[in-house]
């Protein structure tokens, strides 16, 4: 009866992790509430299922379910969050690192073109628009090529990719900012402090204009399921993740670094030239990166006291103990 108890309020957890992000505009209670039981999930189905690669793929699904849902839940209020949103001082170091003029704008100014009929696409910004999108498979994927390829590696790989997730994820409810392309449509719309700073409303949102081209009638829906919070950008997540990649990578082999890195590189450039993201937003991706690669072996033995503890839970529910 233990063993049984055991499995059904570990499936539980599941069932109510699962729900928690669906029901989170329904239920009066406060969004950690419902971010929490979403964050049990993973730890739910580690108890109610044997270790299986199936599970480990599960695990890693439903902890980006409950990302997915930390990424949008600050953007379910969006006139509460656009008070709370910071406009100036990305533009402001953007401006530094720029010498006076935004990144993005320069290099919109230098790259892009416009036609009379509107945006006339080039090879380039094809290229750089589906580079952006390719981001949705690079940091899975490579957790996915460690759990095929090398398994010894794989959680440590998932551990590290999905720790900037959730940590990044953080920033978004304490500091909502504004990306450029937010940014220069709220100064042309009187926001508070975006048009006096920016001090141009050129900055495009390329990608949605290609998006609205390419796929047409398709794109609504489309950019509906990946969108939900405009104002995630700092730290820019698709750099990091992409970093930690490319850095997952390296310890494999030179080849794969070199694959990863060139993809990060190229996503980087992309993120500011299509005006996605600011030059400081990439830096505090970086950083991002950077410190939860250094600060993950002083967690290591702390993690692998909370490993042991699931694994003997698992156990238990399924005779072992």
């Amino acid at each position: 009866m233990r063993k049984a108890a055991l499995r059904a309020t570990a499936w539980g957890l599941v069932a109510a992790g699962i729900a928690a992000p669906l029901l989170r505009k329904r239920i009066p209670a406060p969004a950690i509430v419902s971010q929490t039981i979403a964050f049990t999930a993973p730890l739910g189905l580690c108890v109610g299922m044997r270790r299986s690669r199936a599970r480990d793929v599960a695990v890693c699904g439903l902890q980006m379910w409950a990302y997915v849902a930390a990424y949008k839940s600050p953007h379910d209020d969006p006139d509460a969050q656009e008070r709370r949103t910071h406009f100036a001082y990305p533009i402001v170091a953007d401006r530094l690192l720029g010498a006076g003029e935004l990144p993005t704008v320069r290099l919109q100014r230098a790259l892009a073109r416009q036609g009379p009929d509107g945006p006339e696409w080039r090879t380039l910004d094809r290229l750089l628009v589906w580079t952006h999108w390719a981001w949705f498979m690079v940091p899975h994927g490579t957790v996915a090529y460690m759990l095929v390829r090398h398994p010894a590696r794989f959680p440590r790989a998932a551990v590290m990719t999905y720790s900037v997730f959730n940590v990044g994820a953080s920033f978004y409810w304490l500091i909502p900012t504004a990306p450029p392309w937010y940014a220069g449509a709220a100064g042309a719309d009187g926001a508070p402090g975006a048009q006096g700073v920016n001090g141009s409303k050129a900055v495009r949102r390329m990608m949605v204009e290609y998006g609205e081209h390419f796929w047409r009638d398709g794109w609504g829906p489309l950019y509906s399921v990946f969108g939900g919070n405009p104002l995630a950008a700092m730290p820019s997540l698709h750099f990091a993740t992409s970093l930690m990649a490319a850095l997952l990578l390296a310890e494999v082999g030179p080849l794969a670094g070199a694959l990863g890195f060139s993809y990060a590189l190229a996503l980087g450039f992309a993120l500011v030239y299509l005006g996605e993201h600011y030059v400081v937003d990439l830096l505090a991706g970086a950083a991002l990166t950077g410190a939860v690669r250094r600060l993950g072996p002083r967690a290591g033995p702390l993690a692998e006291r909370f490993g042991r503890a699931v694994g003997n839970l698992e156990a238990v529910a399924h005779g072992g103990g």
